[in-house]
Formats: C-alpha cells, sequence, structure tokens
C-alpha cells in the first residue's frame, strides 16, 4: 500500500436536542445529578472520538445487515477497511490493511462555550456552567404510579461542536469506500449520538461540513490541498465528488 493522500473532513456537530454522553459518576454529591456527561480536565462537556466513530461503525454494520461487530479483516470488507477490526496488525489473516478512519475528540466549540459561560442567548437559563439536568420517572404503565425518579445531566439543545476526521487513500478502492463514511454520516443525523435515543435524547446535525484532500505532494511542497465539499451533507454530490477525488489521485501517481 502507498499514502495517495489524506481527507480531511471537518465541520460543526449541532445538537438538536439534549445530548447525553456518559462520564465519571465518582463526583457525585448526595442529591445531586447521578447520570453526569463526559467532560474534559476543565470541566467542559466533549464528545469523544471513540463514540463518534463506534456510532459511524455500528450504523454500517446495519447497512449491511451485520448482526455484530465485524473483524473478518479482509480486503474486500469495507467495514474492517474504514473502521478497523480491532485485531493485531501482525496478524496474517488480516488483509485489509490499517484503519482508514481516524476520529478525534469534537471540543465544545468557543462561541459556544463563551456563550453558556455568560449566560447568554438560548443559554440565558442554563442551570450548570456547561449543561443543563433533567428529572425523569420510570412509570408503572399498569398503576401509573412514578418510580426511581432520577436526575440526567445533558449537554443542551443549540450546542455546537467542532469535529475533525481524517481519512486515509492507500489504494484507489479508497476513495469508492469513503462514500460510506458520508453514508453513515447521513444516517447519524436521523438516528442519535449517546444515551436515551429512544427519549428523544442525541439528535444532531453535521454543519458547515468541509471536505480538503491533501496529497502527499501537498504535504511535501506545504500546499494547502484541494477542496472537495463545503455546506452540508443533503448538498453533497457522491458521483461528482469520488470523480474529482479519482483525477486527483491519479495526477498524484503521475508526479
Amino acid at each position: 500500500m502507498k499514502l495517495l493522500g489524506k481527507l480531511l473532513i471537518t465541520g460543526h456537530i449541532e445538537a438538536l436536542t439534549g445530548l447525553a454522553i456518559g462520564g465519571s459518576k465518582s463526583d457525585v454529591a448526595i442529591g445531586g445529578i447521578d447520570n453526569n456527561v463526559i467532560k474534559n480536565s476543565e470541566g467542559v462537556p466533549y464528545i469523544p472520538g471513540s463514540s463518534l466513530k463506534g456510532k459511524l461503525r455500528s450504523l454500517i454494520e446495519k447497512r449491511f445487515e451485520r448482526e455484530e461487530v465485524c473483524s473478518c479483516g479482509k480486503e474486500d470488507c469495507v467495514i474492517c477497511t474504514v473502521f478497523g477490526t480491532g485485531l493485531p496488525t501482525k496478524n496474517k489473516n488480516i488483509t485489509a490493511g490499517p484503519t482508514r478512519l481516524y476520529v478525534r475528540d469534537a471540543k465544545l466549540n468557543e462561541n459556544t462555550k463563551k456563550q453558556m459561560e455568560k449566560k447568554e442567548g438560548i443559554f440565558s437559563n442554563l442551570e450548570l456552567t456547561y449543561t443543563e439536568g433533567k428529572w425523569e420517572n420510570q412509570i408503572n404503565r399498569l398503576t401509573s404510579k412514578a418510580a426511581h425518579p432520577r436526575q440526567q445531566e445533558r449537554v443542551p439543545a443549540g450546542s455546537i461542536f467542532d469535529f475533525n476526521m481524517i481519512y486515509n487513500i492507500l489504494t484507489k478502492k479508497d476513495i469508492e469506500y469513503f462514500h460510506q463514511v458520508i453514508t453513515a454520516l447521513r444516517l447519524l443525523e436521523d438516528d442519535y449520538l449517546g444515551g436515551n435515543g429512544s427519549r428523544g435524547y442525541g439528535r444532531i446535525q453535521f454543519q458547515n461540513v468541509s471536505i480538503l484532500l491533501k496529497t502527499v505532494s501537498d504535504y511535501e511542497s506545504g500546499g494547502t490541498g484541494k477542496e472537495i465539499f463545503s455546506g452540508l451533507l443533503s448538498d453533497f454530490e457522491d458521483e461528482e465528488a469520488k470523480n474529482k477525488l479519482k483525477s486527483l489521485v491519479e495526477e498524484e501517481e503521475k508526479a
């Protein structure tokens, strides 16, 4: 395999409904929130890259009707090629090669963070610094009696995170497989991220999506790369982008 280029996928993730990705419960006070969201060392919520990538992989596995995590490692397996196998790379049965998709932690957008800290705009009634608490009950459907009240911490609707993904192109087939990354992102917009999705949590939208191709020549010369796409996922033209990628990769091979 030969590195032909990297696709840099960046943009925003907007939480359209409250977002709950679980964190540590070790700092829960008596009478406080008992289901905390994950936060960094500064106490700011973020979306772990592992959670985002895992959800994307799960949706593609469902798309190909896989009942469990695929780890076949075969070269013609889209799932193992794009998302990895989870098996030791020295395993001789793995022909898919290294994982193509890297997903970074999505940090809370700086403008959103400042608005939350100052309690401005849609965050004017925010209970905590960056999050809100939501009371929930289990209802006995026979007696209509409420039981087990609990308070769930959520990142509020309207919050924006900055996401960053890298997709390595090692063979021409990887250009074909990249379509599945876009498909997974589209599927996620009509699914949910984090917990309690069936209760309305975790609906998101990808905004201001930018896809940039940087070839090996760009890295050697300090070039900024070539734009493949910019906008909403609904406007992404799969065939147009694929043809553009093929053309640029072929130029790289000739160089």
